[in-house]
């Protein structure tokens, strides 16, 4: 078997609703060998994989996916089981998938979901080496698979707490994804209503109180200031200091980095100079600097708890107690380590609820003072602690004690997050019980902390579990129904897509509101072009949502991001299908025109459903997208037609639906029988007062979706009366010039379909010798190409042909093809190739004459425009300035 391609769909795809990988196989020999064939197979996958008897398949019971393999399927549906399977048994559930043959023989789509990309794809790559196997009949080691997905899986895991505030968030339905690859930098929510966290510091934490958290010795100063008990030190810069500090303090003393987090460099309960030189020592190795200073203060007796505060609010405390053992009589404190760390709640650093326990000079100094050894026979009950400090991080336990907090102790902590200025903070209290108030016992605070982690309040290791990842999200979004989400806008179709989402985007901003767009040649946010290229796909959907100003998201979606990578976002409030015709049919296994259909419906099929305020802007002239798009369609349907009597609609108005239609020159809205004038069609400049029906159709369509987003009419009139068929506002896009006497548009139609619709628009424009020059693509096939030459020579009496993108094929191959279709057309009178576009627009120029029109569909939309400007008396922004 071999993987011909492998990649994320990320959000509703071709395939699927939700995100998935696919897998494009060619099973070669296999496609001969059925499972059925293969003798034993079942039972030996069933013996490496048990779980795999729970896939229900097609069968629709435990042991139906068995008994698919014992009756017969291919090798590529075995491997979508398997990689399935093999997601859960790493601790992913997941359960969806497919498998699709193509038009190649022995190639096959397989689609299976995942939770983690990476260890979705590394699935994918081990599940096909074990089907492989099992069809040769090798022996097959599961173990070094699931090993190496675990290793995928923690390498791009999120932190433990980084990935609890993410899973309270998506349990709101709030959006949430990395924005840094590598780092724990996420966003949730969309636009204007994200917010943006790092670990647990959020976009609101203070960079002051920042500060302040990270210097010890300023800590102390402000909270001691405010009468809340804090130990008693000093500063130090040389050993000298320390000795000095340490005897006015009195013993024992701690020290400590000035600068530092996690314990780390601390050293506590030191009663001599010379364990005082080990503690100096040891902060002096963990400052994050040559010149940071290490604070020797009074040791406080008492045990170390961890106080977490969020949104002002104390939501979780826990004592925590440094790493230890505790003795059987039989073995010794190594081996008590070493059993200890076998516990499958530890693992490397913070990959798990526990970390393991590390010996290291400070668990040797500790054994010491305590009259121990490694090697010691620790007795039965007698604890023996490895660390002097009792974070998770070093390997300490925890206890909730959340329920037991005095409420002058909960008072004194939420005082000290408000001083310190922190929106999540942890502090630090060193005290006897937190039932009492402190100042009733031995009590200090000795840190706090920005950015605390939350392993020990999420899975204490005694006590109740708290859903501070939750609180974090409460505290982002106070509003209970607040998914951070902001309205989408996503239009497809064959052709008019740009069109109607320049419009749409254009009638959202006329009437206020910032909008973030993503089409055919920009990515623009509230009218300024921040990325060029063409943004048609799920790369828009990302810049655009990730931008902190947009209230609204108007995106373009063809069939190529569809196909390769999903939409990138999961729902849409609204869905537009302008129409489905012929174009890059044989591309990506899309052959017919029902599989295009498919592919432009997961546009509506990713609308909110219409409960939850979802609306699908559907065009009723099209018979493909009433059969296709209305059977998909999840969201409120909003009818477009050229009709007003379309007998199609007559059930959908006598229901109270909404229909845009033209009647006595007006677009008009009809909601069963009022009807509201909208506006006057001869008003609406990229019409050329109704000769552009293509374009009647991108006005409606925009309109119906202005209507979803609850517009006025009026701002809906104003602003079709003010986009104008220009560079400026449609690149590209039937822009309509005069140069010297010779009418001119330029387009960007490369298909039949869409010439087809220019075609009364040429005609109602040049009434004299009509001239185009035009290409294709080379990825449409032989007979797409021969149809737009004889698309263009029904409508010109001149064509130039022109070569840009030959897409694999030879050279001048796409021009033979067009200018052939051209000429076996018979209806123009002089078809010629000029492979340069540059100069095949340049001979049509020369060759034009007063009253003769231009049609010039080009690729370079900017040159062209510059150089038909440098010819014009004047751009002609609309018919009626004409």
């Amino acid at each position: 078997m071999h993987i011909l391609e492998h990649r994320a769909l990320r959000g509703p795809n071709y395939y699927s609703r939700y995100q998935a990988i696919y897998l494009r196989l060619d099973i070669q020999d296999l496609e001969e060998r059925p499972s059925d064939k293969v003798e034993g197979i079942a039972d030996r996958l069933e013996a490496l994989i048990p779980s795999i008897y729970d896939h229900r398949c097609s069968i629709g019971e435990p042991g139906g996916f068995l008994q698919r393999v014992r009756n017969g399927t291919w090798a590529g549906h075995m491997v979508e089981h398997v990689a399935i399977e093999l997601q859960n048994l790493v601790g992913f559930s997941v359960g969806y998938g497919k498998s699709v043959d193509s038009y190649d023989k022995g190639i096959y789509h397989v689609i299976y979901r995942y939770r983690d990309e990476a260890t979705g794809l590394a699935a994918g790559e081990a599940a096909v080496e074990i089907v492989r196997k099992l069809y040769d009949g090798e022996e097959v080691d599961l173990q070094p698979h699931i090993d190496k997905l675990k290793e995928v899986r923690d390498a791009h895991a999120l932190g433990p707490s980084t990935g609890s505030i993410v899973a309270a968030a998506k349990a709101r339905n709030i959006p949430a994804y990395n924005l840094t690859e590598g780092t724990s930098y996420t966003q949730l929510g969309y636009g204007i209503r994200q917010r943006r966290f790092q670990a647990t510091v959020t976009d609101a934490s203070g960079i002051i109180g920042h500060s302040i958290a990270d210097d010890k010795e300023w800590t102390k100063q402000i909270l001691g200031d405010a009468g809340i008990p804090v130990p008693r030190g000093e500063t130090c810069y040389s050993w000298e200091e320390a000795q000095t500090a340490a005897e006015w303090i009195g013993w024992p003393v701690v020290t400590k980095p000035l600068s530092g987090n996690h314990g780390r460099g601390v050293t506590t309960d030191i009663a001599s100079t010379e364990d005082l030189k080990s503690g100096y020592e040891a902060a002096v190795a963990r400052a994050r600097d040559d010149y940071a200073g290490v604070i020797v203060e009074s040791y406080i007796k008492g045990e170390d708890h961890r106080m977490l505060v969020i949104g002002g609010k104390l939501v979780a405390a826990a004592r925590r107690r440094p790493a230890h053992v505790t003795g059987d009589g039989s073995r010794t404190i190594r081996e008590l380590i070493d059993a200890e760390n076998t516990d499958p709640r530890r693992g490397v650093g913070h990959e798990n609820l526990l970390t393991q326990i590390v010996v290291d000079e400070q668990t040797e100094r500790m054994l010491e003072q305590a009259g121990y050894a490694l090697d010691t026979v620790l007795p039965e009950t007698e604890v023996a602690f490895l660390k002097s400090t009792a974070n998770i991080s070093t390997g300490g336990t925890a206890a909730d004690l959340t329920d037991e907090v005095h409420p002058e102790v909960r008072f004194t902590m939420e005082r000290i997050a408000r001083m310190i200025g922190l929106d999540v903070i942890g502090i630090d209290l060193l005290c006897e019980t937190v039932s009492r108030p402190l100042e009733e016992q031995s009590a200090g605070i000795v840190e706090v902390n920005a950015g605390p982690g939350f392993r020990m309040h999420m899975s204490p290791t005694h006590g109740k579990p708290r859903e501070v990842g939750e609180a974090v999200v409460q505290m982002l979004f106070p509003d209970p129904t607040d998914d951070g989400r902001i309205p989408i806008t996503a239009i497809t179709g064959t052709n008019g897509k740009t069109t109607t989402t320049r419009l749409t985007t254009h009638l959202l901003r006329q009437a206020g509101k910032s909008v973030g767009m993503g089409c055919t040649g920009t990515v623009e946010i509230d009218n300024h072009v921040i990325l060029r290229g063409d943004y048609s796909g799920p790369a828009a959907a990302q810049a655009v949502l990730r931008e902190p100003t947009v209230e609204h998201a108007v995106l373009e979606v063809a069939r190529g991001g569809i196909m390769r990578r999903g939409l990138g976002f999961d729902e849409a409030n609204v869905g537009v299908l302008l129409n489905i015709a012929s174009d890059h049919l044989g591309e990506r296994d899309i052959h017919t025109l029902e599989e295009l259909a498919r592919c432009k419906t997961v546009v509506v099929d990713a609308v909110k459903r219409k409960s939850e305020g979802g609306f699908c802007v559907l065009n009723a002239d099209d018979p493909l997208v009433m059969e296709h798009g209305t059977y998909w369609s999840r969201g409120e349907i909003i009818y477009f037609t050229m009709d007003p009597d379309n007998p199609d609609l007559s059930q959908h108005l006598s229901e109270l639906g909404m229909v845009l239609t033209v009647r006595n020159g007006w677009i008009v809205l009809l909601r069963g029988k009022v009807t509201v004038e909208i506006a006057e069609i001869n008003d609406v400049p990229i019409t050329f007062e109704g000769h552009a029906p293509f374009n009647i159709q991108n006005a409606m369509a925009a309109s119906a979706v202005a209507l979803a987003h609850g517009l006025e009419i009026d701002d809906i009139r104003a602003g079709l009366m003010t986009f104008h068929p220009t560079p400026a506002q449609m690149p590209g896009r039937t822009n309509y010039f005069e140069a010297d006497g010779v009418k001119c548009l330029i387009d960007y139609g490369h298909n039949v379909p869409a010439l087809q619709a220019l075609e009364p628009l040429v005609n109602g424009l040049g009434t004299q010798r009509k001239i185009a020059v035009s290409t294709a693509p080379g990825n449409r096939r032989d007979e797409d190409l021969k149809g737009l030459g004889a698309q263009l020579a029904a409508m010109c009496d001149v064509v130039f042909v022109y070569e840009s993108d030959s897409r694999g094929r030879a050279e001048g191959e796409v021009a033979a093809l067009i200018s052939d279709g051209a000429r076996e057309a018979g209806s123009a009178g002089r078809v010629e190739v000029i492979m340069s576009e540059a100069d095949a627009v340049e001979r049509a120029i020369e060759l034009a004459e007063e009253g003769d029109f231009l049609l010039l569909l080009v690729d370079d939309i900017e040159g062209t425009t510059a150089r038909l400007k440098g010819r014009s008396y004047g751009e002609q922004a609309d018919l009626a300035r004409t």
